[in-house]
């Protein structure tokens, strides 16, 4: 499974972005696929992820804020990002779960600033 992200740049706070993730290889292999994010001097961590049935979770600090969904016939999952904050500033990391391994992307930086 190899994972390609797009999107990511420079947005004020309270602005929306979305990011994509397109997938390729063995698809069926997958069972969790989402985002996760490191900011600058921080741990990686959870954004969002969905499963391959469709159950989504999600860090307290994206509920009500990002939306992550996918797109089967167009093989990319997004993240959707809504009211970003400057704490959103971050490299945000496309993530799968194939064949019991983790697959990353490299990642795309999304900075937060006015």
């Amino acid at each position: 499974v190899q994972l390609q992200a797009f999107g990511g740049g420079l947005v004020q706070p309270g602005g929306s972005m979305r990011l994509s993730c397109l997938v390729s290889g063995t698809i069926s292999s997958i069972d969790v696929i989402g985002w996760y994010r490191q900011g600058a001097g921080k741990e990686r961590e959870l954004v969002a992820t969905v499963t391959s049935k469709g159950n989504t979770n999600y860090a307290d600090s994206a509920k009500g804020r990002f939306t992550i969904s996918r797109d089967i016939a167009k093989l990319t999952v997004y993240l959707q990002m809504n009211s970003l904050k400057p704490e959103d500033t971050a490299v945000y990391y496309c993530y799968a779960r194939a064949s019991n391994h983790d697959k990353w992307g490299k990642g795309t930086q999304v900075t937060v600033s006015s």
